[in-house]
């Protein structure tokens, strides 16, 4: 994924063959893990870009936030799928 100058790695976790869950759940616990590390790897960056540029305005921590707002609020929903 590229933001702005920067890359941004996407991560696929792999299902758990044999854990004995239906393949939709598995699915659905995959996903949620992916969702998690991306928002830990954007929170993460958006941290390091604030502290290099000193500034919560700066474009590239706007773009940033903007990314991880929507990678929260899918994580959100996909954890009142599985409720």
């Amino acid at each position: 994924m590229l933001i702005g100058d920067y890359y941004l790695p996407s991560y696929s976790g792999d299902c758990y063959p044999g854990s004995g869950q239906r393949s939709s759940d598995t699915d659905a616990a995959a996903r949620k893990l992916s969702l998690e590390h991306e928002i830990l790897i954007l929170r993460s960056r958006m941290e390091q870009l604030f502290m290099q540029e000193q500034s919560f305005t700066s474009q590239h921590v706007i773009e940033i936030s903007c990314l991880l707002d929507l990678k929260i609020n899918e994580y959100m929903k996909e954890s009142y799928r599985s409720l």
